[in-house]
């Protein structure tokens, strides 16, 4: 009985020792703002850092998470929850969460932000605030281009709301600097909160 309380209480000890701290970083902004582009030149950096990392991209979670799901209000919300879930549930476990995803409503992302505040677990909001004019010359999937063309509509920050954050914990303008300038803006946000 003795042995096995020494042993529990090593493993107490060695689990302490061994705690990484994880955080959500949620990349907010409008399609082609370059959110997903920032997300994987920072993972390359934390993982270079020797960092456990996951990106949770917008259009594979929509392939295989929120499949079924449409472009509502309500489906929006669904879908934003479904990946503040996951992210917290991954970060709450020593993971640097990175989140590319639009979540236009301000709401969505604000319960996202209470999820994590109640579990304890560290979250970072960063709104790529690439104005709409330059996303449209960048249309990296040719969004802006089909909904020119009557193809599509509900286009985000186009004819379908984009709220744009009020208190982001950090604002990057990125078509004023290069993307790894954008990364590095938020690995210095990552250090200075005792994240990394």
């Amino acid at each position: 009985m003795r042995a096995a309380r020494m042993t529990a209480a090593q493993d107490t000890q060695t689990s302490q020792e061994n705690h990484v701290t994880g955080a959500t970083i949620w990349l907010t902004g409008l399609p082609s703002a370059g959110k997903t582009t920032i997300a994987y030149e920072l993972a390359g950096r934390l993982r270079e850092e020797g960092r456990r990392v996951e990106i949770l991209d917008g259009d594979e979670i929509r392939e295989f998470l929120s499949a079924g799901l449409g472009f509502s209000r309500e489906d929006r919300h669904t879908n934003v929850q479904r990946i503040g879930f996951v992210a917290e549930l991954l970060a709450s476990h020593g993971v640097h969460v990175l989140v590319p995803v639009i979540a236009p409503y301000a709401d969505s992302r604000e319960a996202v932000r209470k999820r994590h505040a109640a579990e304890g677990t560290a979250y970072v909001e960063v709104h790529v605030a690439t104005p709409l004019d330059v996303c449209s010359v960048r249309d990296v999937k040719g969004l802006y281009a089909k909904q020119a063309a009557g193809e599509i509509s509900g286009l985000t920050g186009v004819d379908d709301p984009y709220e744009v954050p009020e208190t982001p914990d950090l604002r990057i303008e990125s078509q004023n600097q290069t993307v790894q300038e954008s990364a590095a803006a938020v690995h210095a946000l990552l250090s200075e909160r005792g994240l990394l």
